[in-house]
């Protein structure tokens, strides 16, 4: 700075080391107060099982961890789990869209076996670790002092908080350390936790502060039952099998399980991550923990392992699959009784690694797509739910609602074999293969041009194996033999989040994908796999702009079965004001494309929507309706009403959220999905000038749609019908205000935790397995 600023430099230097003399004071007063500290672990006493299991545990579920779950955790607070507790918190974001430079990886369970070394990578502890007495255990502890500062400052007694409080996305943490607390308190004395909600009611609080003067003592988690035992032992030893088919199934299986919350049916209430460890079945684990699950292990022989996961279950990166013995049957039945030979297994080096059609290419094809396809939605849920798909810029590479299927397996074998695949293997490489350059421009013009010669040569060869001899016809899309609901899927953006379900939901989209094998493999080695959320802004940047490549390629498999005359008008919609350089990927593909498509389409009817039409009955079988109107648990003139909003379309949407969950107490909960319209989705930035309000469509669906709720609604059942009436004619921000002061739960809403409690016990019960903690981060304050 210069002599001419207020600030000069050499006053800066003083102001620092002020700072620092002043922290070095405040942590020399605590040493003498109450001693120096000493990273604790969590203590595991057997006698504080049943205490902590029924009072605590549920108690930081559902008044904690709402918040402070998975990698936006603020404060990287992660309190689905004690370990996290006692991990601490740390001022750096795990998303940060401006690091030049990978960051430090800070995975709960992976990157740190202890307390201590979570200390040297710069966690500090919000537990007391000096003195262990309850004095300090209180004093010492940012925890109990954030509840009490909520305590003695309760929110304001306003229904909308005021713009002291921060509730966007990318906002500024503010991090204090024990030392530090009492400026803290007083520069933002509302800012107690819960953060920007109620507080804890007095019995809550007062147990949570007796846990903590105690020195936040848990049991150990219940031993596994003889038969989950058993269960493990069986998966572990498939997991592990001898011979070089086996390794190279596994090795498959585990780069795509590795998120997955596995359970057994016969504990639906223990889940298991599958890790990789240098010790075999029989042996405590040794987790190697690698950036990404196809890096280098480093060891001769890699195992399999089943590992206990004790976290809380938060929905928005809840991944359940069941293993069952069906399911290992089938698994043998494609990768390892197919007649086929495995002579070597593949390496770890970074490029080939990253490219699964290079790494896997003695898999059989149609092995690999049915383990896919089997659980579609899962495979798709590894990118909604995984760590990529977070924030606006990320996810404004999809629409906000759009329909999938999926191309036949029996189709896919027979014209998309290894070998073609391994001849394009080179066309195929993703950015994972670069880590983490620092020059995404030129990467992205590499991997644009690939992209553009897989096209080509994917149009050549349809139009060679199909041509004239064989049209396009539904029998091309995959029916789910019958009775496999993963056939049809649909996926809604919420803005800055995403979700993804079983069925076609809501009225008939814009676009809508059809998903190949390569198509859904690039998906989930580029967003799922080959993602680093520890990444650099180019590594990112350079996933988000390949991910665009990968979206057209899906709706233009689902434009080859209009009607040639339609297509191009069709992408001219979908695509209006897009860039020059855009149109040119898609032309490359069609004026390669040779194909015609045996579907009937009735003159003076809109062709695509006939194709849903069509589409529709062809999955008819199979078609999920757990989100449909007619499965809510309410009278039909509600349902019916309900039903009537998903007419509504135009700029008035605007004033509603992406997502509003509505809950009648003790009876239903449904979900209103406002999905925003754009131009295209052609540019990373700017998306506002490319909105199309007038566009704007809703969605009314059965139960909980989204990890992230904007709005919460109660309402009665008789208050349905006046409430989809003023629904209805609502047109700006005040009608919208009116709406929320008669039906709405507001962050300030006395009531909250209560309702907050009624709508995750509904929740569990409607949805099994597939429930878990909502987060409150998005929650908005209107």
């Amino acid at each position: 700075m210069t002599t001419g600023h207020w600030l000069t430099r050499g006053s800066l230097v003083t102001l620092i080391l002020i700072v620092i003399g002043c922290s070095a004071i405040g942590h020399q007063l605590w040493n003498q107060r109450y001693g120096a500290p000493t990273p604790r672990e969590p203590m595991r006493n057997v006698s504080e099982n049943g205490r902590f299991q029924e009072h605590i545990k549920p108690l930081l579920e559902h008044r904690c961890t709402v918040c402070h779950g998975c990698y936006d955790a603020p404060c990287q607070l992660k309190m689905e789990a004690r370990e996290g507790l006692f991990r601490g918190a740390h001022k750096d974001k795990v998303y940060d869209g401006t690091r030049l430079l990978g960051a430090e990886l800070t995975r709960l369970f992976e990157d740190a076996d202890s307390t201590a070394q979570w200390r040297d990578r710069g966690f500090f502890p919000v537990i007391n670790e000096r003195s262990a007495n309850a004095d300090a255990n209180v004093q010492g502890s940012v925890l109990a002092q954030m509840l009490q500062l909520k305590q003695q400052h309760p929110l304001p007694a306003r229904a909308v908080l005021p713009d002291s409080f921060d509730f966007s996305l990318n906002r500024d943490w503010h991090c204090p350390k024990v030392e530090s607390f009492d400026t803290y308190a007083e520069d933002y004395p509302l800012w107690g936790m819960p953060y920007g909600l109620p507080g804890l009611s007095e019995r809550e609080h007062d147990r949570l502060i007796r846990w903590l003067e105690d020195g936040a003592p848990a049991g150990a988690p219940a031993p596994l039952g003889s038969e989950l035992q058993q269960a493990v032992r069986q998966w572990e030893q498939f997991f592990n099998a001898d011979g070089l088919k086996a390794q190279l199934t596994n090795r498959y299986l585990y780069e795509h399980l590795f998120l997955a919350n596995l359970y057994f049916d016969s504990d639906r209430d223990v889940f298991f991550k599958l890790v990789r460890s240098r010790t075999p079945p029989g042996e405590p684990i040794e987790r190697i923990s690698t950036r990404r699950p196809f890096d280098d292990p480093q060891v001769d022989r890699v195992y399999y392992r089943l590992w206990r996961d004790p976290s809380s279950i938060v929905v928005k990166n809840h991944l359940p699959y069941a293993l069952t013995a069906e399911r290992m049957a089938r698994w043998r039945e494609w990768f390892l009784q197919a007649d086929y030979t495995v002579t070597e297994l593949p390496g770890y080096e970074p490029k080939q690694a990253a490219n699964p059609f290079a790494t896997f290419v003695q898999l059989p094809v149609k092995a690999r797509y049915q383990f896919l396809l089997d659980e579609a939605e899962f495979t798709i849920m590894n990118f909604i739910k995984g760590p990529v798909c977070r924030g606006q810029v990320a996810l404004n590479v999809i629409q906000d609602h759009f329909w999938v299927s999926f191309v036949d397996p029996a189709f896919t074998a027979n014209r998309w074999d290894g070998e073609f695949l391994a001849r394009n293997s080179e066309h195929l490489q993703l950015p994972a293969g670069v880590g983490n350059t620092l020059l995404p421009l030129t990467n992205w013009r590499r991997y644009s041009q690939l992209q553009k010669d897989y096209l080509a040569a994917k149009a050549t060869h349809l139009s060679e194996t199909l041509g004239d001899r064989d049209p396009l016809t539904m029998a091309m899309i995959w029916d789910g033999e019958g009775q496999n609901t993963n056939a049809a899927l649909t996926i809604f953006r919420h803005t800055d989040s995403a979700s993804v379900h079983q069925g076609f939901i809501g009225s008939a989209p814009k676009t809508s994908w059809v998903i190949d094998y390569p198509l859904l493999e690039r998906i989930h080695y580029l967003l799922v796999a080959g993602f680093d959320v520890y990444g650099n802004t180019s590594h990112q940047l350079l996933s988000r702009l390949y991910m665009d490549f990968l979206r057209m390629e899906g709706e233009m498999n689902f434009i080859n079965f209009l009607p040639e005359a339609v297509q191009e008008p069709t992408i001219a919609h979908w695509y209006r004001d897009a860039e020059d350089e855009l149109k040119e990927y898609l032309d490359v593909y069609r004026s390669n494309l040779q194909v015609e498509t045996a579907l009937a389409y009735p003159s003076g009817q809109d062709p695509q929507q006939t194709l849903y039409h069509v589409l529709n009955k062809r999955l008819q079988p199979v078609l999920s309706d757990e989100h449909q109107l007619h499965n809510l648990a309410l009278e039909e003139r509600a349902r019916e009403a309900l039903g009537s909003l998903q007419t509504l379309k135009g700029e008035a949407l605007r004033v509603l959220p992406p997502t509003t969950v509505v809950y009648v107490p003790d009876r239903a909960l449904f979900t209103l999905i406002h999905h925003n319209a754009y131009s295209n989705l052609s540019s990373l930035f700017m998306e506002q000038e490319r909105r199309l309000p007038k566009e704007d469509t809703l969605s009314v669906a059965t139960g909980i749609i989204g990890s992230y709720p904007n709005s919460f609604l109660l309402m009665n059942e008789q208050d349905i019908p006046a409430f989809v009436t003023q629904v209805r004619a609502m047109s700006d921000e005040q009608d919208y205000r009116k709406l929320k002061d008669r039906y709405g739960v507001r962050r300030s809403d006395p009531n909250f935790w209560d309702i907050s409690d009624g709508i995750h016990a509904l929740y569990r019960e409607r949805a099994g397995v597939q429930a878990g903690l909502l987060d409150y981060n998005r929650l908005e304050n209107r």
